[in-house]
């Protein structure tokens, strides 16, 4: 069999088109809606790319909530558990995985969330489909309602501590580390919060709204755009949301910018949901 090499961390619908059905390539449909947390399986079982395993944010792709909201809203999954369940859905060390999700619906950070965990977990194999599937349908691709019965296979994780920052890591950051948040700028504010039971932002961070990394059709904006939207300047960054899930795409542009996931790149994983847990940490509101 042909070397296959994946073009991370994104690729393209006639990539996948021309490589879906290679036994290496796995895929994942994250689509989901906070809103509304059936949407995403809805939506799978109605259509989805063959071969599809559905990925659900909150049973798959993130850990119990605990006691006091500590962890935050989406905590980590044990990665003994993640990796069990994508052996369990075929994904082995040697797969190359893709995941995609629906950047139409105005919430395309999902797939970024699986890309990460993967990467957290040691697996370099694993891509971002660009455009989701809006692209993939607008480019005709087929789609089946068939849910598929993958073989079991074994994924051994390498978990890579140094792309997670903790809330006592953002609280001894040093001056040359940038704080992103990644919500909507009225969440950054404090204007508004619609989720979590304080508003406002981490003292100090700079507000890059996540959704600022794709463009009007739901394709990623080139290095050179993610570079200047996001303004690092060189500067090791810590980035966050409400609960660890839309910061995932600027970890992703940093990375298409240059600055792979890493002790430059972290994502503060319990994120402002995890941080107002304590109230005896600060809260700012307004900008900086």
């Amino acid at each position: 069999m042909a070397d296959l090499t994946l073009p991370t961390p994104l690729v393209s619908v006639s990539w996948l088109r021309a490589h879906l059905r290679d036994p290496r390539v796995r895929v994942l449909d994250a689509r989901y809606a906070l809103s509304d947390p059936l949407t995403g399986r809805i939506a799978y079982l109605g259509g989805h790319m063959p071969g599809a395993v559905y990925a659900d944010l909150e049973t798959d792709l993130s850990g119990p909530v605990q006691p006091g909201g500590a962890g935050g809203r989406h905590p980590l999954p044990d990665p003994a558990a993640l990796a069990a369940w994508l052996g369990s859905v075929g994904v082995g060390n040697d797969s190359l995985v893709v995941c995609y999700d629906d950047p139409s619906t105005g919430q395309g950070f999902y797939a970024a969330r699986a890309w990460w965990l993967l990467r957290w977990l040691g697996h370099a194999g694993v891509a971002v489909l660009d455009g989701g599937w809006t692209a993939w349908l607008a480019a005709g691709g087929e789609v089946s309602t068939d849910e598929p019965s993958p073989t079991p296979v074994t994924f051994v994780p390498d978990v890579q501590a140094d792309l997670v920052a903790t809330a006592a890591d953002v609280q001894a950051r040093g001056a040359g580390t940038l704080l992103i948040d990644s919500r909507a700028p009225g969440r950054y504010r404090g204007e508004v919060e619609p989720i979590d039971r304080k508003a406002g932002h981490i003292p100090g961070a700079v507000n890059r709204d996540w959704s600022g990394a794709l463009d009007e059709a739901g394709h990623w904006r080139d290095a050179q755009a993610q570079a200047a939207r996001l303004d690092a300047q060189g500067a090791p960054t810590v980035t966050y949301c409400g609960s660890g899930v839309s910061a995932t795409p600027n970890l992703l542009a940093r990375e298409l910018a240059g600055v792979p996931l890493g002790p430059d790149n972290r994502l503060y994983a319990g994120s402002w949901s995890d941080w107002i847990s304590d109230d005896a940490r600060p809260v700012a509101t307004g900008e900086e």
